[in-house]
């Protein structure tokens, strides 16, 4: 059961909202800017798996 006040979100809501935030930046902004959302939204997810645990850097380096 959950808590009052907790957010879980699944794949697919975090896939429309960076869809979205694309989307946006690229209507918005043009190309360099939806590219500059791209890039920092990669750069923002692998730093997110890192911190949470789900992606071990140090193993992939020793492959």
């Amino acid at each position: 059961m959950r808590e009052t006040g907790e957010c879980t979100m699944n794949a697919a809501t975090t896939g429309l909202a960076a869809g979205m935030a694309l989307g946006f930046a690229g209507y918005f902004g043009g190309f360099w800017a939806f590219l500059l959302v791209l890039v920092l939204g990669t750069a923002g997810l692998i730093v997110g798996l890192v911190l949470q645990g789900d992606l071990d850097l140090r193993a992939r380096r020793r492959q």
